[in-house]
């Protein structure tokens, strides 16, 4: 490792709080304003952390979406999730599900009935990923992985830890297929902790510290909890503990080729142009997105 190909924060932004699907806390760091995306993720929602008592919890009721994936990342409590391609279960404590929305779906996510009628704590994240224009319409995909099917990895010393949901991280690679070049991972580093990490120098690269603190790159620059840094140029992330703190950072790190195409983006459509926005609501509402079919046994 030398310090000229290390990443260092270039900027650092603070997210902030507002409400989504039926009134549900995130935290966002994008898009913000004058952030709308760091390509190619469009938005990051950090859901909760929250505790609901019986009766109280509350997600994202049947919504469509076009031209983008959507990853759900489950920290604590459980989400039930159904589209209209006739996928369901259950995302619980550690899965992922990597939702490529394509020619369009109607989905939804809400938290699970024993969340729903006993209460509990509810943490986790959904992050939107682009498409290139040639994958806009693909057909719609789902990726459902178990967190014991999330690759994992620590340091020889046992100081850092990683769960690898996209891309390569400590000699593992991730079980998930992406349809362009992503890294998504989740380090945890304690006080002492020191790891460098490669990133392709195409990729744009960014950190997102959700508990505790973090020192990224050579600097002595601290990022803590609720920030997201973006990071230069380079092909490696050096991520380190802060001496002194007990309790561990815990970060994403993501990074993925940039598209460097228009965005066009109006609620939870994403699309190249004003005209295929415009197509995009036509066919939702005369239901070429089609519609979620429950049945009695699933809800």
């Amino acid at each position: 490792m030398t310090r000229a190909n290390v990443r260092e924060p270039v900027n650092v932004v603070k997210a902030h709080r507002q409400t989504e699907g039926a009134g549900f806390i995130v935290r966002r760091p994008i898009p913000t304003m004058g952030l709308p995306l760091v390509d190619p993720f469009l938005l990051i929602d950090e859901m909760g952390p929250s505790v609901y008592g019986p009766g109280q919890a509350i997600g994202a009721p049947d919504h469509p979406h076009r031209g983008f994936e959507t990853v759900t990342y489950m920290l604590d409590g459980e989400f039930e999730h159904e589209d209209s391609a006739g996928h369901h279960g259950i995302i619980r404590a550690g899965d992922v599900q990597w939702m490529t929305a394509g020619a369009g779906i109607v989905h939804s996510e809400m938290p699970s009935s024993t969340i729903r009628y006993e209460g509990g704590r509810v943490h986790g994240f959904q992050i939107w990923v682009n498409l290139p224009a040639r994958l806009k319409m693909t057909r719609p995909r789902y990726q459902g992985v178990p967190s014991d099917r999330i690759p994992t990895a620590s340091t020889d010393d046992g100081l850092v830890h990683v769960r690898v949901i996209a891309g390569e991280a400590l000699g593992v690679s991730a079980v998930i297929d992406t349809h362009t070049p992503i890294v998504f991972q989740d380090w945890t580093v304690h006080a002492g902790g020191d790891v460098t990490t490669g990133v392709p120098a195409d990729h744009q690269a960014l950190v997102y510290v959700f508990e505790g603190q973090v020192r990224v790159g050579n600097g002595d620059a601290v990022l803590r909890e609720g920030e997201m840094a973006i990071l230069g140029q380079g092909d490696q992330v050096r991520l380190r503990g802060v001496e002194g703190d007990e309790r561990p950072g815990r970060m994403l790190l993501l990074a993925g080729v940039p598209l460097a195409e228009p965005v066009a983006r109006y609620g939870p459509f994403v699309m190249n142009t004003r005209d295929e926005l415009i197509q995009a609501f036509r066919d939702y509402e005369s239901g070429k997105m089609g519609e979620i079919t429950r049945t009695a046994e699933w809800r």
